[in-house]
């Protein structure tokens, strides 16, 4: 894809998960696992989760890319922040932060809320931290993160979001279980992506994802459809909820 994003994030710790899966090859185990494994498609893993090979993340080398002067008029950025209707007082993780460019915009409307930017890469921490001493964003809280889940309080999170990066993570099950936990009651979950469905838009095939795809990872998880917005140029905007037990 171009791109983007950074981790394959995020974290665990209050929010950790203990399951493992490995790849029975290498472990000699032939055990049924979640994730199966073949060669590798171009920019692709060769990992797979519900039939889609995981991404290769691009990392900090895509800094640049992240931070472009033409990303809003590309992707309508400020029409998604508008679409995400945060509430006055709002705490919201940025899963795979990169450089902030979400993270930083969110927190100008939230200076009564807070916002995590839950990164893996040591370099865009480092980004990240000398972003918040810049431009004072005394709101914003930098979160090491890592493979497997987040490192964020149980109940704390209003809205966790992953801008283009859900299909980069190598443990998405774990990371979204680990997001459940950390999601409040009422808390939602945003996932930005690319539009698989659309030949026309310029992205790597690996690293676009199609809603069927994404409603059936979601599902799996815990997660279900709260709204479908089709109102950016060439990303999906979709919200879930976590599933009512009752």
């Amino acid at each position: 894809m171009l791109l983007f994003i950074l981790p394959n994030l995020i974290t665990a710790a209050a929010c950790q998960t203990t399951t493992v899966k490995t790849n029975p090859s290498q472990s000699g185990n032939n055990a049924d696992t979640i994730y199966y494994y073949r060669p590798a498609t171009r920019d692709g893993t060769g990992k797979y989760f519900l039939g889609r090979e995981i991404a290769q993340v691009m990392g900090a080398a895509g800094s640049d890319w992240l931070e472009r002067p033409e990303r809003q008029s590309e992707e309508n950025t400020d029409l998604a922040i508008e679409n995400m209707k945060l509430r006055t007082g709002a705490v919201v993780a940025d899963i795979g932060a990169g450089t902030g460019y979400y993270t930083f915009r969110i927190a100008e409307k939230l200076t009564d809320g807070k916002v995590y930017a839950v990164e893996l890469q040591d370099e865009l921490i480092n980004y990240l931290q000398n972003k918040i001493k810049e431009t004072k964003a005394l709101n914003v809280e930098v979160v090491k993160g890592d493979t497997l889940g987040v490192h964020l309080p149980d109940g704390s999170i209003d809205l966790a979001i992953m801008v283009d990066v859900y299909h980069e993570l190598s443990w998405p099950k774990e990371v979204l279980h680990a997001i459940s936990r950390c999601l409040k009651p009422d808390g939602k979950l945003l996932l930005i992506e690319y539009r698989g469905e659309d030949p026309k838009v310029p992205i790597k095939p690996v690293h676009k994802m199609t809603v069927q795809q994404i409603d059936k990872e979601m599902s799996s998880t815990g997660f279900v459809s709260d709204y479908r917005g089709n109102f950016l140029p060439i990303q999906h905007f979709l919200l879930y909820r976590k599933q009512n037990k009752n």
